[in-house]
């Protein structure tokens, strides 16, 4: 019989729970891009651009390494969410250490690969500079150990999210990279390098994991935080959660893989302006999906108990909010986006190609209008259609850039950015068939976790 968690909130009354999480998860999204932007100046002009530079692929590698090994969060969402809706909190315990042990063996790969090709992708960038080679390796092999941070923190984060009260988790989170932002400036202006910056990073990032443990702790109970490897529990969380691993890597390739390529091709310096132009744009893609992913917990809630025509009205809902969000951050970014960032950054930005940052906010354009459809299809199980568009969209992208920015630089970085979005929208005609023109009993999930949860043990 499970335990009832008195916190969990109840499944009425979720319509105003929504708006909250949604507020939440732009708050999330916002506080890191909007502190980037306005540290910006002050670190360009004491770092200088090439360490600047660094910072940005350091980051982006222990972004892509915990986008990567965290990967299986989506699965954490769904199926706590399915032992929530049943109130089986013994196995919500029995997913969180599973998880653990999960993204630790994924983290652990991934740090051992990135602390040995260090080196060689040090060597790339910087080909000159002697002292600034040792900056970027010490940097990227500190990420090492901050990549294995993230993925625990990962695991707390997607669970606290399943339960649709994001509150505890996006404080916490705001509180960390606030912190990490004002230690970067106070280090940067005491003369410290980057080296200094991810060491700062590393100890933030420790205490915040721990913080997320005690928020968690406090909606389940005592737990144990020790990995554990119940053979059913990983199999089952994996047959949705390897797909998710695979879209996360497709993932990578939009979001931070793009730096990598411009930065072999066109060195540290060209990194620092298009990562710039980059942090600026990807708000458009972020605010909306921050916004709606409570959409993705409430609907594998509500999946089991809810009739379709309550399903197809919040998707529909959904859709028009997500279009109307695209067209009102999209277009002012279009029309007076390079001229705001060269004001604000100084004259160098704006010797940079024209169009690049109008190509770059469309590209996030793109991709922001399919965040409905992407949301809807991972809560009704259909991890499988997002997964294999994700990795298209990634291939394709990748390819194009490739070709490009040896002959047309940042804009054709910046032009290789358009494919991907497009194609993942391709996810709404799935949708459609699924939602609209099937009858419910096909699309409802129905997995054997369900039945591995009252029985299971550790």
């Amino acid at each position: 019989m499970g335990l009832r968690d008195p916190q969990s909130p109840p499944m009425s009354g979720t319509k105003g729970r929504g708006y909250a999480n949604a507020l939440y998860g732009v708050a999330d999204y916002l506080v890191l891009p909007i502190g980037m932007l306005l540290a910006a100046p002050f670190l360009l002009r004491h770092l200088g651009t090439a360490q600047y530079g660094v910072w940005i692929l350091a980051s982006a590698a222990v972004s892509s390494g915990g986008i990567v090994s965290g990967s299986f969060g989506d699965a954490v969402i769904k199926y706590v969410g399915d032992c929530r809706g049943r109130g089986d909190w013994p196995g919500v315990i029995r997913i969180v250490r599973n998880m653990i042990s999960i993204n630790l063996l994924l983290s652990g790969i991934l740090a051992t690969a990135l602390w040995y090709l260090a080196p060689y992708v040090t060597r790339h960038i910087v080909k000159v500079d002697l002292e600034l080679q040792t900056i970027c390796l010490r940097s990227l092999r500190i990420g090492s150990g901050l990549l294995l941070m993230k993925s625990i923190e990962s695991v707390f984060i997607s669970t606290l999210r399943a339960f649709e009260t994001y509150g505890s988790t996006v404080r916490i989170s705001i509180c960390s990279r606030i912190a990490i932002l004002t230690s970067a400036i106070v280090l940067t202006r005491c003369g410290r390098d980057v080296v200094w910056i991810m060491v700062a990073t590393l100890f933030i990032s420790t205490a915040g994991t721990l913080a997320q443990a005690l928020a968690l702790k406090k909606k389940i109970g005592s737990f144990s935080p020790m990995p554990s490897w119940h053979r059913k529990t990983v199999s089952d969380v994996a047959a949705f959660g390897t797909f998710s691993w695979l879209q996360a890597i497709s993932s990578v390739a939009f979001s931070h893989a793009d730096r990598f390529f411009v930065g072999f091709f066109m060195g540290a310096p060209a990194v620092a302006y298009y990562g710039l132009c980059v942090q600026a744009a990807q708000p458009i893609h972020g605010l909306i999906s921050s916004g709606l992913h409570f959409l993705f917990p409430h609907l594998s809630a509500r999946l089991p108990v809810a009739p379709l025509s309550e399903i197809r009205r919040k998707v529909a809902t959904a859709f028009k909010i997500n279009v109307a969000l695209v067209g009102t951050l999209s277009l002012p970014l279009i029309v007076f986006g390079s001229r705001i960032l060269t004001a604000w950054i100084g004259p160098a930005f704006g010797q940079q190609p024209l169009l690049m940052f109008p190509t770059i906010v469309c590209s996030f354009a793109l991709l922001g209008m399919n965040v409905t459809a992407h949301y809807t299809l991972l809560a009704v199980g259909h991890v499988r259609v997002v997964t294999y568009l994700n990795l298209l969209a990634g291939i394709v992208m990748l390819l194009v850039m490739a070709m490009l920015i040896p002959n047309r630089g940042l804009q054709g970085a910046a032009l290789a950015r358009l494919v991907y979005g497009p194609i993942t929208c391709l996810a709404y005609f799935h949708l459609y068939k699924i939602i609209w023109r099937a009858e419910p009993h096909t699309f409802l999930p129905q997995s054997s976790i369900y039945k591995v949860a009252a029985t299971g043990t550790d």
